[in-house]
Protein backbone atom coordinates (compact mmCIF):
# COMPACT_ATOMS: atom_id res chain seq x y z
CA UNK A 1 0.00 0.00 0.00
CA UNK A 2 1.29 3.20 -0.88
CA UNK A 3 0.53 6.79 1.47
CA UNK A 4 0.70 9.93 -0.61
CA UNK A 5 0.05 13.63 0.65
CA UNK A 6 -1.84 15.46 -1.52
CA UNK A 7 -1.09 19.70 -0.93
CA UNK A 8 -2.12 22.61 -2.72
CA UNK A 9 -5.98 22.07 -2.88
CA UNK A 10 -6.18 25.01 -0.79
CA UNK A 11 -4.20 27.26 -3.02
CA UNK A 12 -6.82 26.18 -6.07
CA UNK A 13 -9.87 26.61 -4.07
CA UNK A 14 -8.86 29.73 -3.23
CA UNK A 15 -7.79 31.20 -6.56
CA UNK A 16 -11.46 29.54 -8.18
CA UNK A 17 -13.14 31.57 -5.44
CA UNK A 18 -11.21 34.80 -6.73
CA UNK A 19 -11.93 33.65 -10.21
CA UNK A 20 -15.91 33.40 -9.43
CA UNK A 21 -15.93 36.65 -7.53
CA UNK A 22 -14.30 38.91 -10.56
CA UNK A 23 -16.32 37.04 -13.00
CA UNK A 24 -19.24 37.88 -10.73
CA UNK A 25 -17.70 41.93 -10.14
CA UNK A 26 -18.11 41.95 -14.20
CA UNK A 27 -21.58 41.67 -14.66
CA UNK A 28 -24.04 43.84 -15.69
CA UNK A 29 -22.60 46.87 -18.32
CA UNK A 30 -19.26 48.53 -17.72
CA UNK A 31 -18.12 51.91 -18.54
CA UNK A 32 -14.21 51.54 -19.62
CA UNK A 33 -12.33 54.54 -21.18
CA UNK A 34 -10.31 54.50 -24.11
CA UNK A 35 -7.02 54.52 -22.28
CA UNK A 36 -8.20 51.42 -20.14
CA UNK A 37 -9.07 49.65 -23.20
CA UNK A 38 -6.27 50.20 -25.59
CA UNK A 39 -2.81 50.70 -23.24
CA UNK A 40 0.12 50.80 -24.25
CA UNK A 41 1.22 47.14 -24.63
CA UNK A 42 -2.00 46.62 -26.60
CA UNK A 43 -0.92 49.30 -29.53
CA UNK A 44 2.63 48.65 -29.39
CA UNK A 45 1.85 44.53 -30.02
CA UNK A 46 -1.10 45.40 -32.58
CA UNK A 47 -0.17 48.67 -34.41
CA UNK A 48 2.37 50.95 -36.12
CA UNK A 49 2.02 53.40 -33.19
CA UNK A 50 3.66 53.74 -29.48
CA UNK A 51 0.46 54.71 -27.69
CA UNK A 52 -2.97 55.35 -27.84
CA UNK A 53 -2.22 58.95 -28.38
CA UNK A 54 -0.11 58.35 -31.21
CA UNK A 55 -2.71 56.56 -33.18
CA UNK A 56 -5.35 59.41 -32.37
CA UNK A 57 -3.12 62.29 -33.39
CA UNK A 58 -1.84 60.67 -36.67
CA UNK A 59 -5.06 59.16 -38.03
CA UNK A 60 -5.56 62.28 -39.51
CA UNK A 61 -9.05 63.01 -37.71
CA UNK A 62 -9.20 65.50 -34.94
CA UNK A 63 -10.30 63.67 -31.94
CA UNK A 64 -10.48 65.54 -29.22
CA UNK A 65 -13.79 64.20 -27.73
CA UNK A 66 -15.97 61.26 -27.43
CA UNK A 67 -18.43 63.19 -29.85
CA UNK A 68 -15.61 64.03 -32.72
CA UNK A 69 -14.59 59.79 -32.22
CA UNK A 70 -18.15 58.97 -32.45
CA UNK A 71 -18.40 62.02 -36.12
CA UNK A 72 -16.15 59.86 -37.79
CA UNK A 73 -17.45 57.81 -40.85
CA UNK A 74 -17.50 54.14 -39.90
CA UNK A 75 -15.93 53.34 -43.64
CA UNK A 76 -13.03 55.68 -42.79
CA UNK A 77 -12.24 54.82 -39.95
CA UNK A 78 -12.35 51.15 -40.26
CA UNK A 79 -9.93 51.89 -43.30
CA UNK A 80 -7.15 53.37 -40.96
CA UNK A 81 -7.42 50.72 -38.67
CA UNK A 82 -6.65 48.23 -41.67
CA UNK A 83 -4.09 49.84 -43.00
CA UNK A 84 -2.03 50.70 -39.63
CA UNK A 85 -3.25 47.60 -37.41
CA UNK A 86 -3.36 44.07 -37.28
CA UNK A 87 -7.00 44.04 -37.47
CA UNK A 88 -9.29 44.02 -40.43
CA UNK A 89 -11.73 46.95 -38.90
CA UNK A 90 -12.66 48.39 -35.69
CA UNK A 91 -14.54 45.96 -34.91
CA UNK A 92 -12.78 43.58 -34.67
CA UNK A 93 -9.58 46.02 -32.88
CA UNK A 94 -12.54 46.50 -29.73
CA UNK A 95 -13.34 42.94 -29.66
CA UNK A 96 -9.73 42.10 -29.14
CA UNK A 97 -9.35 44.65 -26.36
CA UNK A 98 -12.27 43.87 -24.56
CA UNK A 99 -11.21 40.06 -24.44
CA UNK A 100 -7.80 41.26 -23.13
CA UNK A 101 -9.42 43.15 -20.19
CA UNK A 102 -11.77 41.17 -19.90
CA UNK A 103 -9.06 38.51 -19.34
CA UNK A 104 -7.17 40.96 -17.11
CA UNK A 105 -10.16 41.64 -15.03
CA UNK A 106 -10.90 38.29 -14.26
CA UNK A 107 -7.28 37.48 -13.48
CA UNK A 108 -5.80 35.13 -16.33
Amino acid sequence: MFNFKMEGFDKLQKKLNDLQKNVKDLEGEKQVSFKELFTQEFIKENTNFENLDDMLKKSGFKIESQEDFQQIPDDQWDKFIAGNTKFKNWEEMLNNAIKIWTGKKIGF
